[in-house]
């Protein structure tokens, strides 16, 4: 790890990328309980990334700051799911090492926008620079060669679909991130569908999306309970290139009724 990356970020971005873009799968989970052991674990099991969960948990960003620190010593790449965006707290996140930011419940090309501005330092947005934070080791290097480092590598934005229509058409709400997500639970609910139900309108809406990130060369992600091609099929994921496969909660609640199952 050279000077200009301190903590892995620009090459754990890069090599995000570089799976993204040769076909994947990259495979992830939530992380939603707090302090060093989901990190930990999640970089003992091999995953590719995590997404540290600021909209679903009772995680603060003093935690996920601590959380990133963390994933970032153990060459784990760690994003963080965000609720709506705020400048301050977007800054903050990367400074603190976040591999890339995932925007929840994405309706409009102004909110990806607005991520994407709040991501990148000028010319290419709006973020306010400074080199008092890890991420840019401290000013050790200098302005020019972290700007530069920022640019060859920016941060992961990912924009969760996750409603049956949007307010603007997909390829355009796309053009500024990596990865549309599609958050199949919430665009079952917002489908009216129940677990039983058909899925024929949840894979329609998926093949939207998937057709979108073709058109705009975007990767196509989503959310699975667990990575089977039952799974895949069912939710219309087969050719998704970022895969999050449930949570800590979910698996910690799945093993542990596994304890008694044969009770």
């Amino acid at each position: 790890m050279t000077t200009s990356d301190p903590l892995g970020t620009h090459l754990a971005r890069r090599r995000l990328r570089t799976t993204l873009r040769d076909g994947g799968p990259l495979v992830g989970t939530f992380l939603k309980l707090p302090g060093p052991d989901p990190v930990a674990l999640a970089a003992r099991a091999g995953l590719d990334f995590v997404v540290l969960d600021l909209e679903h948990s009772a995680l603060d960003e003093r935690a996920v700051t601590d959380q990133l620190r963390l994933a970032a010593a153990l060459g784990l790449p760690a994003l963080v799911r965000i609720p709506a965006v705020d400048p301050g707290q977007v800054n903050r996140l990367l400074e603190a090492g976040a591999a890339g930011l995932q925007l929840s419940t994405v309706r409009t090309r102004a909110q990806t926008q607005a991520l994407h501005a709040a991501a990148r330092y000028a010319p290419y947005g709006r973020r306010s620079i400074s080199l008092a934070h890890p991420a840019a080791g401290y000013g050790a290097d200098g302005l020019d060669a972290y700007l530069a480092a920022e640019a060859a590598d920016p941060p992961l934005l990912v924009a969760q679909i996750e409603t049956a229509t949007t307010e603007d058409p997909l390829p355009e709400l796309l053009d500024t991130v990596d990865v549309a997500f599609v958050g199949t639970t919430d665009l079952s609910v917002s489908l009216g569908l129940s677990t039983t139900d058909d899925p024929a309108p949840l894979l329609a809406r998926t093949a939207e999306v998937a057709e979108a990130t073709r058109v705009g060369g975007t990767a196509l992600g989503g959310w699975l309970p667990q990575h089977t091609p039952e799974a895949l099929a069912r939710f219309g994921l087969a050719d998704a290139r970022y895969l999050v496969l449930g949570s800590d909660l979910q698996l910690l609640g799945a093993g542990l009724r596994g304890l008694t199952a044969r009770r």
